[in-house]
């Protein structure tokens, strides 16, 4: 068998094996080896598909069997299983769309699509080996990290019987999915592993089976089963006008100009858009942070939202120049904001990260709406950066939370007392987010390079960056903020958990020193024959036309600020805590000061997250209506 080909019978098949695997053999120790195994061979046969990017491969047949036919079948059988879930919890509205997709699908294939042709199913350029990697490395650490976690998990809610083996069945079908979306060139194909990933979101939502579980995995269902159906009518309009389905063949110079192809196109970013909960579909990424931590690091950083901003990625050459493209840039520049604002008034963890994660994927589709070189390696940027980085976060929260009970940033405070390095690695995450020279920072800058010239964007795009370090410093200066006493000592983990977060930590330091040649080698090459890549690189610094981004001699001066405040730790060891000075007269008591009538007072801070003004009460159906607003705007446009 060719090399090429048995790597992506690995990346896709060998996450299968190992789940049914871990279905059968139900012992913990094995299910463990087997999760450390695939996770492995996933990391690995990554690896390997480096040297050999970028290649086409006609993939006709698998075991003899006809590959197309193996999808039509497997097709119809998961939207018969979402159908199953619709009627088990009377749900209308799943029922409904599953139903719709079903007759669309029926009229795709047995009534327009001729029969299958042949072509390269399989097409691995720079960018699908930029997902690959991010899929396999980052989904397999967080499939690490599950193992110890889903054990206390299971501890802490008394489950009579374990539920383990259907986790990571789900998890690394997960993540064999999202491979096989990056990897195929044929849109069947890619609507097939979009609609797996409904499926497998839904069962890790609802899966501790509370009733708020059930709930938030059936919002979860029905809203990407509406982003299917908007799917299956992009592909039907697509080849009505074009032919194909093949994503080389639809996005031809010359074909932007017809109503209908702007058409499928915009309803294609629509199925997009849902699937990474971009507003007034977040409620279901919200919905899913009742999940184990391990789901939400997994949803939100290398699987399930990244298929939306993968698919308008490669749609994008598409409708370059034309009004939808100029609409997507608004309504990500608008959910960029939106998510901004939102996180703003959380003090729950991971409720910042969603929202952040919401706001992050916002800026990625307006960088696909500015549709330009430099817009486009900041969203390739910022979509590797934001991976590894948010995925770092959520296992961090989680961690904590096993730890002390809450997730609330507030019951944060003192951590180091307890947590010394999942502290120290949590902060670390979050500079990563905002300061130089870290590579999100970077991502941003580029972003607001190419909107220039875009005056509402970019002023969308400058509040969000303000709100952002807003929140993001907040959470940094909590954890932060009472002093550490005492000795170092490192809190005890177990061995998985650090080898999740070590890398993970390292890894976005590592990826942020070496971004520039990432652009040459990994993200240059996208550019080629659709855009022109501008930003030249003279040692270690990135500059073009607008501005200079040197991230070498920062990193330099990131790293004398860190030995600085090494040997600064080193003295505050041997220095003597007092109590935070408040204004005032203090009293003897901490946090007491005197005032009116030389009467104690205690100490407070007041709306310190502002909920007045960006609580989600008073906000949510604002954005909401903003959202659905610029959603109409976007498919009215392309008629």
């Amino acid at each position: 068998m060719d090399m090429r080909a048995l790597l992506i019978a690995l990346l896709v098949l060998a996450p299968l094996v190992g789940a049914i695997l871990c279905t059968v053999l139900r012992t913990q120790a094995v299910r463990s080896a087997i999760v450390l195994a695939t996770g492995a061979l996933l990391m690995v046969s990554a690896a390997l598909l480096v040297p050999l990017t970028p290649f086409k491969l006609s993939l006709a047949y698998v075991f003899g069997l006809d590959l197309h036919r193996i999808v039509q079948v497997a097709d119809f059988i998961l939207l018969l299983i979402i159908l199953y879930y619709g009627f088990k919890h009377r749900h209308l509205v799943i029922i409904a769309l599953g139903l719709f997709q079903v007759a669309m699908l029926v009229t795709l294939e047995f009534f327009l699509v001729s029969g299958p042709t042949a072509y390269e199913r399989i097409n691995c350029d720079y960018l699908s080996l930029m997902m690959v990697l991010i899929i396999s490395i980052v989904g397999s650490i967080i499939c690490y990290q599950a193992i110890p976690y889903m054990r206390e998990h299971e501890h802490h809610y008394h489950v009579p019987r374990s539920r383990q083996p259907r986790f990571f069945f789900v998890m690394l079908l997960f993540l064999g999915a999202m491979n096989g979306l990056v990897l195929f060139n044929d849109l069947t194909f890619i609507y097939f592993f979009f609609e797996v990933t409904t499926l497998c979101s839904f069962l890790l939502i609802g899966h501790d089976r509370t009733t708020i579980a059930t709930q938030n995995a059936l919002r979860a269902l029905w809203m990407n089963s509406a982003g299917g159906a908007a799917f299956v009518l992009g592909m039907i309009a697509v080849y009505r006008e074009t032919g194909s389905l093949e994503l080389q063949n639809i996005l031809l110079p010359g074909l932007a100009s017809s109503g209908v192809y702007l058409l499928a196109l915009a309803l294609l970013c629509v199925a997009a858009f849902i699937k990474s909960a971009q507003f007034p579909f977040q409620s279901w990424l919200l919905g899913a942070m009742v999940a184990p931590t391990p789901v939400s690091a997994l949803l939100h950083s290398s699987t399930m939202v990244k298929v939306g901003v993968y698919l308008v990625l490669r749609l994008a050459p598409g409708f370059a120049g034309t009004f939808l493209s100029q609409t997507v840039a608004v309504f990500g520049a608008f959910s960029f904001l939106a998510g901004a604002a939102l996180a703003v008034g959380q003090s729950n963890g991971k409720k910042v990260l969603a929202y952040s994660t919401i706001s992050n994927l916002g800026l990625i589709f307006a960088c696909a709406g500015i549709n330009t070189g430099e817009s486009m390696i900041a969203a390739m940027l910022l979509l590797m950066f934001h991976a590894v980085i948010k995925a770092l976060l959520f296992l961090s929260v989680g961690a904590i939370e096993q730890r002390i009970a809450s997730r609330d940033i507030e019951d944060m405070r003192g951590l180091y007392a307890v947590m010394p390095v999942t502290a120290l690695i949590t902060v670390t995450g979050v500079v990563m987010m905002i300061m130089p020279p870290f590579g999100v920072l970077l991502s941003k800058w580029m972003a607001m390079e190419a909107a220039a010239r875009n005056l509402y964007v970019i002023i969308m795009i400058a509040l969000a960056s303000a709100l952002t370090v807003m929140y993001w410093a907040r959470w940094a200066g909590t954890l932060m903020s009472d002093p550490f006493a005492g000795r170092f000592r490192p809190e005890r983990q177990p061995m998985l958990t650090w080898l999740a977060l070590g890398p993970l930590c390292a890894g976005g330091a590592v990826l942020s020193v070496v971004a520039p040649w990432l652009y040459l080698w990994l993200i240059k090459p996208v550019l080629s024959g659709s855009y022109t890549a501008t930003y030249t690189l003279t040692a270690g610094v990135l500059e073009n036309a607008y501005g200079t981004f040197a991230i070498l001699p920062l990193c330099v001066v990131a790293l004398l600020g860190l030995v600085v405040a090494v040997v600064a730790l080193k003295r505050a060891f041997t220095s003597k805590v007092v109590p935070a000075y408040m204004s005032g007269i203090q009293t003897s008591e901490p946090f007491m000061f005197l005032g009116p009538m030389n009467q104690p007072v205690k100490a407070e801070a007041r709306n310190y997250y502002l909920d007045s003004i960006f609580g989600e009460k008073r906000l949510t159906d604002w954005v909401n209506l903003g959202g659905g607003i610029l959603l109409t705007l976007i498919v009215g446009g392309a008629l």
